[in-house]
């Protein structure tokens, strides 16, 4: 019986030997596995926070391409507008230069048509000058050239006697000399203007300055007609009363200038247009 108990007790404190050992080793074993567990969640959490900054990084990324994708689809389509817009400019500015192109003509052209009839019309001065101022005092008779029409002015003491219409024998000498000259140049046409003072009259046959100004210009008109052949589709009779006065009336000397016959030769209209679209095609 004691051998016995003695053999439980020492099979016992062996045991109790080896448990101990092995629960040192194994308890070194855990402290080891525990520890190297830490240091592996330690790692996975390190590996899970920058896989969530990746994440982030992989979503701002993914938004920001989104982004660039968006713009392009914006910018592609500016572009696709300024395309039709640069399109639409361009075919614009081609119509304003092929318009400008053709108002340049056409400035050309009357620039052109007004250097003809102005030469045109300074050589009628140069000849009416010539002819109408031999034996003519300066002042009673005054050719002057504006734009394309020539004026030729005329004293009434030249051609008719005071308040009368009927043309006196001096005045063939100058209508004469004019009706040459307006021959000479039948593309013209001829307006004859008779002009009064403000000094009222009244006649049998003359009711104020308006019938006298109008059977002034009417008497000249007839002797350029039947008397030097002017063929009469060319002539303008008018009459302009008081009322285009060259000076106040006010004065004898005054309405003396003012008393006078306007002879103006002029191109025909007709004529004149024609010429313009001819130098603008």
């Amino acid at each position: 019986m004691k051998k016995f108990i003695t053999l439980v007790l020492v099979t016992i404190f062996i045991s109790s030997c080896v448990t101990k050992k092995e629960y040192l080793a194994l308890e070194a074993k855990h402290k080891q596995t525990k520890e190297e567990l830490l240091k592996v969640e330690t790692s996975l959490q390190k590996c899970l926070i920058e896989k969530e900054k990746q994440d982030t990084k992989a979503f701002a990324l993914s938004e920001q391409v989104k982004s660039l994708q968006d713009d392009k689809r914006v910018a592609l389509k500016q572009v696709e507008n300024l395309t039709v817009l640069t399109q639409s400019s361009s075919d614009n500015i081609k119509n304003v230069i092929s318009q400008l192109s053709e108002k340049d003509k056409y400035i050309n052209g009357i620039r052109k048509a007004m250097t003809q009839k102005d030469s045109l019309n300074l050589a009628i001065k140069y000849h009416l000058t010539k002819n109408l101022t031999d034996g003519i005092q300066d002042k009673d008779i005054e050719v002057n050239v504006e734009k394309t029409v020539v004026f030729i002015s005329i004293s009434d003491k030249l051609l008719f006697k005071s308040g009368s219409y009927f043309v006196t024998d001096k005045a063939y000498t100058v209508l004469e000399k004019i009706a040459k000259v307006i021959k000479g140049q039948p593309e013209m046409e001829v307006m004859i203007e008779g002009h009064t003072d403000s000094t009222p009259i009244k006649r049998e046959v003359i009711q104020d300055n308006w019938d006298l100004s109008a059977l002034r210009a009417t008497s000249i008109t007839r002797v350029l007609q039947y008397k030097y052949g002017v063929k009469p589709e060319r002539l303008i009779a008018a009459g302009r009363s008081q009322y285009v006065p060259l000076a106040p009336n006010d004065t004898a000397e005054n309405k003396s200038k003012n008393r006078r016959t306007k002879i103006i030769i002029m191109p025909k209209l007709n004529q004149f247009f024609e010429l313009l679209e001819q130098d603008t095609e």
